[in-house]
This record gives C-alpha cells, sequence and structure tokens, in this order.
C-alpha cells in the first residue's frame, strides 16, 4: 500500500515557530516537521527537545532541523521568522525588516523546487502574505495568511464570557488588517445561528454590560496587552496555524479567515487582507465574501488602503 507523507517546514524557530511545531506535534496533524532558522543549533536544539514529547504523544512525528533543500517535497511552508514590534509603534512599522527576510528566502525556497502551500504569519502578515505572492509566483489560493483568524477567535472568546456562551457557538469575522484597521463586521456575528444585534434587542437588560464598540476596541488591542506583559504572543496564533494547516491536510472546506489575495473580491485588488475563505487540499478554494452594510464596506475599503500603503514602497 502506497503512502504519502504529510510534510510541513516551520521557518524561524523563536516563540512563535516552535509553539507551531508543538501545536502540530500534539494535535498529530502531520507525519514530518522541518525546522529552518537562522541559527541552526538553536533549530536543532528546538527539535531536539519536542522530538522527546513522541512517547507522551497519540502518534510519532519525525522532526529535524534542515534548510531550503529540505522543503523540496513539503506540503507547507510556515512562515514565522520575524521580530515583535516596540513600544509605540505598529506591526506595520515592521514591514521592511520583514522584506529583508523573505526578499531573500522565498527565491531560495522556489529555487529548491517546492510547489506547496506558503502559510504566513509573520508581521505585518498582511503585506508580508502579499510580497510571498508577489516573490514566489504561485497561484495566489497557495499564498495564505494567518490575518484575522485569531483576531476572530480572540472576538468569539470575550463574546462568550459576556453572553455566556461556549466560543464554538460564536460564529463572526474580524475583517481587514491584522492590525489597528481592522473591525468586527457585527451583521454577521451570530450565536447559536441567531444574529447578535436580534439577540440585543430582544435583551436590552439582560445584556445591557454588553458594549459592542468595547468588545471590538479589547479585541483589536488583545496582542498588544499581551505583548505588553509578557513580551510575546504565540499560543494562540501558534494554534490558529496549526488549524490552517489541518484544514488543509485534510481538505477540510473549513471557513476561516485568513489573509487572502484579493482580485475583485469586496471592490479590492492588489492587497492581501483579512476574509473568509474555504480552506482545501488545494489551499484556498473560494473566498467568502460577505454581504456587509454600508459602513462595514467602508470600514474595509479603509483597512485596504492601510494595508497596501504600507507596502508601495516596496520593490515588487
Amino acid at each position: 500500500m502506497g503512502s504519502k507523507t504529510r510534510k510541513v517546514a516551520i521557518v524561524g524557530v523563536g516563540h512563535v515557530g516552535a509553539s507551531c511545531a508543538y501545536s502540530l506535534i500534539n494535535q498529530s496533524i502531520c507525519d514530518e516537521i522541518i525546522l529552518i532558522g537562522r541559527t541552526p543549533h538553536r533549530a536543532y536544539a528546538q527539535a531536539l527537545d519536542l522530538s522527546h514529547c513522541m512517547d507522551f504523544t497519540y502518534t510519532r512525528t519525525k522532526i529535524f532541523a534542515g534548510s531550503c533543500a529540505d522543503c523540496s517535497d513539503a506540503d507547507i511552508v510556515v512562515l514565522c521568522a520575524g521580530s515583535y514590534p516596540k513600544p509605540g509603534s505598529s506591526r506595520l512599522d515592521m514591514t521592511d525588516s520583514a522584506f529583508e527576510i523573505y526578499q531573500t528566502f522565498i527565491p531560495s525556497l522556489m529555487s529548491c523546487g517546492f510547489d506547496g502551500t506558503i502559510i504566513a504569519a509573520a508581521n505585518p502578515v498582511d503585506v508580508v502574505t502579499y510580497m510571498v505572492w508577489k516573490l514566489s509566483g504561485l497561484p495566489r489560493e497557495r499564498v495564505i495568511g494567518t490575518g484575522t483568524s485569531i483576531d476572530s477567535s480572540r472576538l468569539k472568546t470575550l463574546l462568550s464570557e459576556y453572553l455566556p456562551v461556549d466560543p464554538r457557538s460564536v460564529h463572526g469575522y474580524v475583517l481587514g488588517e491584522h492590525g489597528e484597521s481592522q473591525f468586527a463586521a457585527w451583521s454577521h456575528v451570530t450565536i447559536g445561528g441567531k444574529p447578535i444585534m436580534d439577540i440585543l434587542a430582544q435583551h436590552p437588560q439582560r445584556f445591557s454590560q454588553l458594549n459592542l464598540d468595547d468588545i471590538e476596541l479589547k479585541t483589536r488591542n488583545a496582542g498588544w496587552e499581551i505583548l505588553q506583559h509578557k513580551g510575546s504572543t504565540h499560543y494562540g496564533i501558534a494554534n490558529a496555524i496549526a488549524h490552517i494547516v489541518r484544514s488543509i491536510l485534510n481538505d477540510d472546506f473549513n471557513i476561516t479567515a485568513v489573509s487572502a489575495v484579493l482580485d475583485g473580491e469586496y471592490g479590492e485588488r492588489g492587497v492581501c487582507a483579512g476574509v473568509p475563505a474555504i480552506l482545501t487540499r488545494k489551499g484556498i478554494a473560494e473566498l467568502v465574501e460577505l454581504n456587509l452594510t454600508p459602513p462595514e464596506r467602508a470600514r474595509f475599503a479603509n483597512s485596504c488602503q492601510v494595508i497596501r500603503s504600507a507596502g508601495a514602497s516596496l520593490p515588487l
């Protein structure tokens, strides 16, 4: 009986990359993981440490330190290499440093014969997703950013605490930039299938403490709050990456908010932004174009312009 090894490479072995590998191992998502880092001995040490999980997991995942040459037959390459924003700056301020990393790495990756799907998790993720798409020459459905997947999860978690319900019973999306111009598409947020606007209208006293503007602000600032207190965010985004990887490898047809190359969807082109997408073995099978309200459409257009302006100076 023939078999196909499910192989994932992770570029960047810091907090996010290592946590991503840990999530993939514990959820038994793939058969092999390659860790690629600027410092080979650190990548080796991370792989060695993670290999010691195997006695306590359901399946054995082979993990080792490698290079671009090991990615020729990889199904997915996850880009985690990057830096964290400094106090007083934003994710968009890291555009130039991200370009310095990936303008060299992506051509090297493609020259090794890689023909799979790339998942960008490095910030500013929407700009990085677009630059990787341009540098790689891959079709747009096979270059995906984590985008607003983590922000949508944060939104659901916050709402679940007020309602209260399980976060998985909350459905809705944060759209646009994974950054300051993001917004919650309240017109499409439902709780157990019931629109949240209907719930608030029918139970004004019961949910009087639920302020949607406050929830949206807390969602947008959640990453900064974590960064301020412990210096990095990695567990949440690692599980978001693992979810996207699993959806692709399992051909799940799962709908997740990711950063995608837009080509007319929502009236936008030449930019990557967070939108719901159907994830399959081919990458993005289809972008789900929500029927946004006029104010939401205006906010989405503004967010796309913010992203577009941040990457306008890059030589792509």
